[in-house]
């Protein structure tokens, strides 16, 4: 799979092994959380374009990059907020946009239920922030939103993906990189992914 990026960094991996952990408290859930983004956010944007640009340093001029791309964070709610904080302490120039959607717990398909995107696109990237890649219903929607406002470039960043997640976004989005922490087993017969680390939302805000 192509598209596919899973972060081989050993910070990530250390940080992850806390996260599943049954033991971690919804404080430090959201702070692994935010670390993990922060170290895959710099995995996600390798290739972003950067345009030179004239600096005066105390002893010469030389020749620096800027980026000259406009960025979105779309994080699907709720579990997708807590990925955002470590993206924008890498790059605070984002724009940030949420799309609301909800597994049905009958079919396991996605239902949309919040959108304030503008009338017309605002940004030239937009990166989907969902802590779990599981049946992949979510995300998909998501970028088909997306690609309705006019995003071209559309980039999802995950913590944990399920093989069949990742095989319905390559099926239906091939042109989408996914980049993840890690990919697990399967999926249970609820839609969770096996091992995982549970349901992100509730850990992140202590509902469980």
């Amino acid at each position: 799979m192509q598209n596919l990026h899973v972060s081989h960094h050993p910070l990530i991996a250390h940080k992850l092994a806390k996260l599943r952990s049954i033991d971690t408290d919804p404080r430090k859930f959201r702070d692994l959380v935010h670390e993990i983004a922060f170290l895959l956010a710099y995995e996600a944007t390798a290739d972003l374009k950067v345009e030179p640009t004239e600096v005066q340093t105390p002893l010469a001029k030389t020749v620096g990059s800027v980026i000259n791309e406009n960025i979105g964070l779309v994080p699907i709610l709720r579990a997708g907020l807590g990925l955002v904080e470590g993206f924008l302490e890498l790059i605070p120039g984002c724009e940030v946009r949420h799309i609301g959607l909800y597994r049905d717990e009958h079919t396991l398909q996605p239902v949309e239920y919040y959108n304030k995107l503008p009338a017309k696109p605002t940004v030239d990237m937009c990166m989907i922030l969902d802590p779990m890649l599981a049946t992949g219903g979510s995300a998909t929607a998501t970028v088909e939103v997306l690609k309705r406002w006019g995003i071209k470039d559309i980039r999802f960043v995950g913590l944990i993906g399920a093989p069949e997640g990742i095989e319905l976004m390559t099926k239906q989005c091939p042109e989408v990189p996914i980049y993840l922490a890690a990919v697990d087993e399967r999926l249970n017969e609820r839609g969770y992914i096996v091992p995982g680390l549970g349901d992100a939302g509730d850990r992140q805000f202590g509902t469980l």
